[in-house]
Parts: structure tokens; sequence; C-alpha cells
């Protein structure tokens, strides 16, 4: 098996360390098991604004504008961060040319409540993001939709990806219709990351270090506390239970 393919059980162990890290950061993480079953997720729900030119969806009638103002999980504003800088990966770093134009501090903005679940793919030896979202009103976004709150950036590099990175399909837990970052290139910037880690003798935690990379593309930061050293932070090959 190669070292950057995850089993069950070092899934659940780093999706633990992830938990007691984001407990002490009051990050918002929870870990939702599945009724009658041993399996579960973890699960976070987050605000988060989408300016105006980002695309047509402010256009349409059930959503709420707002002046442009980005919150974190606990509602303090927080300054917004340039998204190309908040991946490891060429696979999903944003142009570089970037120039700011996108946003503004004097555009209109819509408030969109996501909800995020990572799952583990056994199919892919991977965890996997899920993710649905709705206006305050109750509306649930459509895929057309969900791709006009992509940055422009991360928008093009996906929807130039073979497999149009970002898809919609049932839960495989809850049955229910959500968005998902398909886990076909996972392994590969995996491998790069955990390669690095191991070349500097540096602990990590691969659920933690995958979503660093995954999760500003749509929208969901890992605040950089994450980063700090942990006594509990532990390599991939060095996962166990407790």
């Amino acid at each position: 098996m190669s070292c950057s393919v995850l089993d069950e059980e070092q899934f659940r162990r780093c999706c633990q360390l992830l938990l007691q890290r984001s407990d002490q950061l009051g990050d918002g993480w929870s870990w939702e098991a599945v009724q009658g079953s041993e399996e579960g997720y973890l699960r976070k729900t987050a605000l988060r604004s989408v300016p105006s030119d980002w695309g047509p969806l402010h256009d349409q009638e059930g959503f709420s504008f707002h002046p442009q103002t980005l919150c974190d999980s606990t509602g303090h504003e927080k300054e917004e961060q340039d998204p190309a800088a908040s991946t490891g990966s060429d696979f999903l770093r944003a142009e570089e040319e970037d120039d700011g134009s996108c946003t503004g501090t004097n555009s209109s903005s819509l408030v969109v409540q996501y909800e995020y679940h990572i799952l583990f793919s056994c199919s892919y030896g991977a965890p996997v993001l899920y993710f649905r979202a709705f206006t305050l009103e109750g509306k649930s976004l459509a895929l057309e939709e969900m791709w006009s709150t992509i940055h422009p950036n991360y928008r093009l590099r996906l929807q130039n990806c073979p497999l149009n990175a970002i898809s919609q399909q049932e839960h495989p837990l809850l049955g229910q219709p959500f968005f998902f970052l398909h886990p076909c290139r996972t392994e590969e910037f995996m491998g790069l990351m955990l390669q690095a880690a191991q070349d500097q003798g540096r602990p990590v935690n691969y659920v933690l270090s995958w979503l660093s990379v995954v999760g500003p593309v749509v929208g969901l930061d890992v605040p950089l506390q994450y980063c700090t050293p942990l006594h509990s932070a532990v390599s991939l090959n060095s996962t166990k239970p407790d």
C-alpha cells in the first residue's frame, strides 16, 4: 500500500486529533455517528460571504445581500486571505496573477450557510469532503449556483479538470444530495506533502494536511493555529488507535 493512502483506522485516529485541536480553538468540528452503524463523519457548519462579482448567483431571487464582511466560524470578522496562498499543491493552486479585483470593500455580497462533512472513502483510501450550502432564507444551492460561490481562480482550475472536480451525488451515509470534491488526485498531492514532511522530519496529521489543501477551494479555511506544534500530532505511519 502506498504511504499516501489511508486505512479507516488511521483516518479515525487523525480525525480524533483534529477534533481535539478544534475543541481547543473553538473551530466547530464535531464527530457525527450514524445511528445503527459504527460509521461516522466529521461535520462543521460556517457562514461565508460571496462577493457580488463572482458570478450570476447574485442575480437570482431568494438571496440576501450584505456589505462584504467575512466571518470565521465563531462569527467574528476576519481579514480576507488570498486563496492562492491557502494551498500547497499545484493541482489546487489558484492563478498567481490574481490582482484582488474579485473583491472590494465597497461591493455587495451574499451570505451562504455551508455544511461540511469529511468521510472516509474505502475505494480511494482517502478522506473525501462533502458539502452543501443554503441561503439564509433556507434555499439550497444547485450545482450551477454552487460553482458561482467558488473563487474565480479556483473555478477555472476545477472546471478544466477532466473529472470536473466538484460533483453532486447521494451522501454515502445519509442518503441525501451533497456536493463533493472528487478524490481522484488526493493520493498524488498527498504523496508530495507526506514526502516533504518526512524529508524534514516533521510529524503530520494526514486529514488536517489534506484539509488545508482542499478546504479553501470551497470556502473552508483552516486556521493557522492548527499548525502550531502539538504533542499529540502523529505521522501517517504512527497513526494508531488508543
